[in-house]
């Protein structure tokens, strides 16, 4: 499967609890801290529900 880079560009402080716990739930605890996702509906629906707050890159290599 193809991924995809997640990073957290800004912070989720003033934001409704719910979009903070997918951050969480995504694995993004900090400001500018990434990772590396599967490319799945499951995840892609997550950053849809906070594409204000993160940046994505698709087709990442992971080593």
């Amino acid at each position: 499967m193809a991924k995809i880079k997640i990073t957290l560009t800004k912070s989720p402080i003033g934001y409704a609890k719910k979009q903070r716990a997918i951050a969480e739930s995504l694995g993004l605890k900090k400001m500018n801290s990434s990772v590396i996702q599967e490319d799945t509906p499951d995840i892609l629906g997550k950053v849809h529900s906070i594409a204000h707050l993160v940046t994505v890159e698709s087709n990442v290599d992971c080593e």
